[in-house]
């Protein structure tokens, strides 16, 4: 299901990515949702999607995740 707010993303990504990485998680998320509701492989797929357009954006140093350079 998509998700209205970033407080409605889960647990594991709200402690894990800092509040600008997680509204692109949750805009990919939603907008995957969207265009692939109906096809197989379900939430994880559109988890999937999500996790590919944060690493677009940011990297990970240790344990933060900090903005690409372009």
């Amino acid at each position: 299901m998509p998700y209205r707010q970033i407080e409605d993303l889960p647990r594991a990504i709200r402690g894990q990515l800092p509040p600008p990485a997680q509204e692109v998680y949750r805009a990919a998320f939603n907008n995957a949702w969207d265009q692939h509701a109906d096809e197989r492989g379900g939430e994880a797929t559109m988890h999937r999607i999500a996790w590919s357009a944060v690493k677009r954006r940011y990297r990970k140093a240790g344990d933060d995740w900090l903005p690409a350079e372009r």
